[in-house]
């Protein structure tokens, strides 16, 4: 099969390479898809789909016109695609459901450690010869509570290394997992008494209609005074001016972001000769207990792997005329996404 690979990176490449072991034709673009560049597809029978490339409506129908039927998106996240125009279309998308979740729950542990323990402030001091410890007093994370927003396959990894560190574990999910509390003793409780509860709380849910903006002013007004927050989900998860708000005012204490919500056109590209135009992103790079990475939770050498064998796995699938295992659809009288 042809296959057009949009938004392509150079980390990913031989791992995609080496996946599709030579039974299909790849074309890499660096270009997002977009309305601007949707003629780029032509020609293709499969894309490959990043996370901020666009799967709207009238992207589908252009996709359609030229004749393609396959999206294979190299994440476990879809809420960029339209699904209920895919399913009219009659477009197939399957996503990597689970790449692993360890890199992402292990890379939120990481953002929580080097915020508590100044980290990057104590690295670039001893660059200057400056081995004063000022400043740098952090807590014990035993004994601290720590709220996870979202129990799945990553919540469900970091409740095991928090547990480890000794934290007091609360969860807010929609369909708990009884295994958290019996192995770890996760407590289910509902939003508003986690938010109050919590020293540090950490997001770890897809990005929905219901789920936008799920940290907003209300919200950050709820938390403890001097709270830790942590996102590696979606950026759209956070209002960040709430939480700006918050760490001007000192409620908020700490800040950990591995995604943001207007990261389109920036997270993973070098804009190093350009003047950042984006103020809230300007404002919350220079604070100090602010840490924010550019997306890169899952980039393990494990995740790469297991997201270019998932793809290929779907398209030698669609190759051979069956139905791939990863395929998403969405049904439209529950208004859910189905397996």
């Amino acid at each position: 099969m042809n296959v057009t690979c949009f938004d392509a990176h150079t980390f990913e490449k031989d791992f995609l390479l080496k996946a599709a072991a030579g039974k299909h034709e790849i074309r890499f673009l660096k270009l997002q898809l977009t309305v601007e560049t949707v003629d780029l597809a032509q020609g293709a029978d499969v894309l490959l789909l990043f996370v901020n490339d666009e799967g709207s409506a009238p992207i589908l129908e252009k996709l359609h016109t030229f004749g393609i039927r396959y999206i294979a998106l190299r994440s476990a996240g879809y809420n960029h695609i339209d699904l209920v125009k895919a399913k009219e279309l009659g477009i197939r998308v399957a996503n990597v459901p689970a790449y692993s979740p360890y890199a992402v729950a292990e890379h939120t542990v990481a953002l929580m450690l080097a915020l508590n323990r100044k980290l990057t402030k104590a690295h670039n001091r001893i660059r200057e010869s400056n081995f004063s410890l000022t400043g740098l007093v952090g807590f014990d994370m035993n004994g601290k509570t720590a709220g996870i927003i979202g129990t799945g396959k990553i919540g469900a990894i970091v409740a095991k290394i928090l547990h480890g560190f000794g934290c007091n574990l609360l969860g807010y999910d929609l369909y708990p997992n009884p295994s958290l509390t019996e192995h770890y003793g996760l407590n289910y409780v509902d939003m508003p008494t986690l938010l109050k509860e919590s020293d540090i709380i950490t997001l770890h849910t897809p990005l929905l209609e219901s789920t936008k903006y799920l940290i907003n002013e209300q919200a950050v007004e709820m938390m403890k005074q001097g709270v830790m927050l942590i996102n590696t989900s979606r950026g759209g998860l956070v209002k960040t001016s709430a939480v700006l708000a918050g760490l001007k005012s000192g409620k908020v204490g700490y800040f950990g972001i591995d995604v943001y919500e207007e990261e389109k056109g920036l997270f993973f590209y070098d804009r190093s000769n350009q003047i950042l135009q984006d103020e809230i992103l300007a404002q919350l790079m220079v604070l100090p207990n602010v840490l924010i990475t550019s997306h890169q939770a899952f980039l393990t050498d494990t995740a790469l792997r297991n997201i270019a064998e998932t793809t290929f796995e779907s398209i030698n699938c669609w190759a051979e005329g069956k139905e791939s295992p990863n395929e998403l659809t969405f049904n439209i009288e529950t208004s859910k996404v189905l397996k």
